[in-house]
């Protein structure tokens, strides 16, 4: 508990750096490439374009999911993911190469993990809003369920930051954690609902799907940018499981973070 009360006080107080450095890590990413930001939008777009094409056009042979055709279906869903993603595998990586920075700024290494997802919230912001714009045109407005996107999105960065606590510090005491961190990831992508829907599974297999917390997070997205309803108030036990698994996560994730930070300069 000292260790979990510890980390939130270092992000309140150093909540004002955690955006700026956020600003800093997403400019010096795409300083390097004459198109720059758009990148972040021309990547996701070229495989959201190929996922729809081999999943919707080959294999489902643009057979709808329920009621919702496939194209609305899967953009729904994967718009989140591409952030998911991001997000672990640099944040995983964060501490072991941007330690050298405590050496020329004087702030808790916590702050590392933190800025980096940021880093990468402002793209899935962007990609967001256009995916919106986007699915004005193709028969899904903007609708009243549109208000608990903000609900699903602080569920997400509060479960990335406790989840990236973890790996951050496992992957600087061994580097072969984050080559597993990449398989787990591609892994995650076709047993998440992104690309497939879960209905597919035999009905006693589902539940065990809704172990992953990706899950609820996906499915919040869809039901909010398809208009599908309160996906928070109509799972009420699944919404306390999601809850549950980012106090446990991040009480893990603190206590791991505390315990070794000190002896991170020893394995670089």
């Amino acid at each position: 508990m000292n260790s979990m009360m510890k980390i939130i006080r270092e992000q309140l107080r150093y909540f004002y750096l955690v955006r700026r450095l956020s600003i800093y890590e997403l400019r010096s990413l795409t300083s390097g490439n004459y198109l720059g930001m758009a990148w972040e939008i021309i990547n996701p777009a070229i495989q959201i374009t190929i996922y729809w094409f081999v999943f919707g056009f080959g294999i489902r042979q643009r057979e709808p999911i329920g009621d919702i055709p496939y194209l609305q279906w899967m953009l729904a869903g994967i718009l989140v993911w591409f952030f998911i993603t991001q997000a672990v595998m640099k944040g995983s990586k964060s501490i072991y190469s941007k330690i050298k920075m405590l050496a020329k700024m004087n702030f808790p290494m916590s702050v590392i993990p933190g800025y980096v997802i940021f880093a990468q919230f402002y793209p899935h912001l962007i990609i967001l809003g256009l995916g919106m714009i986007f699915l004005q045109f193709i028969g899904y407005p903007v609708s009243i369920y549109y208000i608990q996107l903000p609900l699903y999105m602080l569920g997400l960065l509060a479960f990335l930051f406790s989840l990236v606590l973890i790996t951050s510090t496992l992957t600087t005491i061994v580097r072969d954690v984050q080559m597993l961190l990449q398989s787990i990831m591609r892994m995650l992508l076709y047993l998440s609902p992104i690309l497939w829907p879960p209905t597919l599974l035999p009905e006693t297999w589902q539940p065990y799907m809704k172990l992953n917390p990706f899950y609820y997070i996906i499915e919040g997205y869809r039901y909010s940018l398809l208009g599908e309803g309160w996906y928070f108030l109509e799972n009420p036990v699944y919404t306390a499981y999601f809850a549950g698994v980012i106090l446990l996560t991040f009480f893990i994730g603190s206590y791991l973070h505390v315990k070794f930070r000190n002896q991170f300069i020893d394995f670089l």
